[in-house]
């Protein structure tokens, strides 16, 4: 699989925002990308109010990304806000397809956090959601998200090969390590490749200073064995990258953790005569000791 990271800073303008996609689009697909991650908060970022530019999948907005996918023959993944039905927003990934189809994914995990309180403004979603892509099953999750390895696992046993992470990190001391070690921990603990895109850091003083989450760049493409295949600085940056999904089977033979995991309830003691759920027969255990 042919992925573009599209690492942008977005402004409070959702129509200079949708044009900056429509660009990064059309290069990525130009030297052969089959999918495009953009960052969370896309549409609009972090740092003013949300429900104005609030709109449904079906609105103009998510209509624009998806004749961008379909202009360019590209799958579009993007991070926008739509209507929630108590008055606030949810933080919502759209995955416009190639045949103008699209779906969307309600952030799960809300950044109530470092004296930041996204519930306040966003309703949680509760739905894992997967895609294809060229025959591989690609996973979503949204920033904050990438701090429950449960959401990972489960969206690996749901066939997930892949899984995108559009972010608008927040600054501080510490986080960009927080970063680096969430976005290469998720891949080891699902086996899959994590496509963890983040806004650039703010070149507007302003915006940087806001306090709000509004990114630090530094997005990175981790393999399923943890290794790196790409890290980007903290400024804008859109570039395409080849992802070899055969080290996925590769990964869950040698490594294993998906099949080797026990479902346990706190306290519980294990019980080492019992197989673990989901393990391989023994043969197979073998060939990955001894590839």
């Amino acid at each position: 699989m042919r992925v573009a990271m599209a690492q942008i800073s977005s402004t409070d303008d959702p129509a200079v925002n949708l044009a900056t996609l429509r660009t990064a689009t059309e290069e990525a697909a130009s030297r052969g990308a089959e999918l495009v991650v953009f960052p969370e908060a896309t549409m609009c970022r972090f740092g003013v109010p949300l429900k104005p530019v609030a709109e449904d999948l079906d609105g103009p907005w998510a209509r624009g990304v998806s004749e961008v996918a379909a202009s360019a023959e590209v799958t579009v993944v993007a991070g926008m806000f739509t209507p929630s039905d108590d008055g606030r927003v949810r933080n919502t990934v759209v995955i416009a397809h190639p045949d103008g189809t699209r779906q969307g994914y309600h952030k799960i995990h809300l950044y109530d956090a470092f004296g930041f309180t996204e519930s306040k403004n966003v309703a949680a979603g509760s739905e894992l959601v997967t895609f294809e892509v060229g025959g591989a099953t690609v996973g979503v999750a949204t920033c904050y998200d990438i701090r429950f390895p449960a959401l990972f696992t489960n969206l690996a046993r749901m066939g997930a090969d892949v899984v995108v992470v559009p972010t608008s990190w927040g600054a501080g001391p510490g986080k960009l390590r927080q970063w680096e070690l969430l976005s290469a921990a998720r891949a080891l603990d699902s086996t899959t490749f994590v496509v963890a895109v983040d806004q650039a850091l703010p070149t507007d003083d302003e915006v940087a200073s806001s306090g709000a989450p509004t990114g630090i760049g530094h997005s990175q493409i981790t393999d399923p064995f943890g290794t790196l295949v790409a890290v980007y600085p903290e400024s804008i940056r859109v570039d395409v990258h080849d992802l070899d999904l055969e080290l996925v089977e590769k990964a869950r033979t040698q490594l294993a953790v998906l099949a080797n995991e026990r479902h346990l309830p706190a306290g519980a003691a294990v019980d080492t005569d019992v197989p673990p759920t989901g393990a391989r027969p023994r043969e197979s255990e073998d060939r990955g000791r001894n590839p």
